[in-house]
């Protein structure tokens, strides 16, 4: 079992991420994403949205247990992070959490 949060801080400083639901989608329709990870208290309309262009476009999804605040704090940014991109993981086990 990994740290999630210690994965997503790992991810945050050394890998290639996009933060906000817009992007996600974006990504999720392009096939760009390695990882979407997406907060508790994401509307569920984009929720919905994300996890269908992900599950086409075979990107796993991941919910992050805490919420949109929460996922902003552990990114180590002063706003709201409703879903977070995983372009490129870095040094962080990340794509593991998707495993467990």
């Amino acid at each position: 079992m990994i740290d999630v949060n210690k994965a997503i801080a790992t991810t945050v400083k050394t890998g290639k991420i996009q933060f906000g639901a817009n992007s996600a989608l974006s990504s999720a329709k392009a096939k760009k994403a390695k990882l979407i990870i997406i907060a508790s208290n994401c509307p569920p309309r984009f929720r919905g949205d994300i996890e269908r262009y992900c599950e086409l476009s075979e990107i796993p999804v991941s919910i992050y247990k805490g919420t949109s605040l929460d996922l902003g704090a552990v990114c180590g940014k002063p706003f709201e992070v409703s879903a977070l991109t995983v372009k490129e993981p870095g040094d962080s086990n990340i794509l593991k959490i998707t495993e467990a």
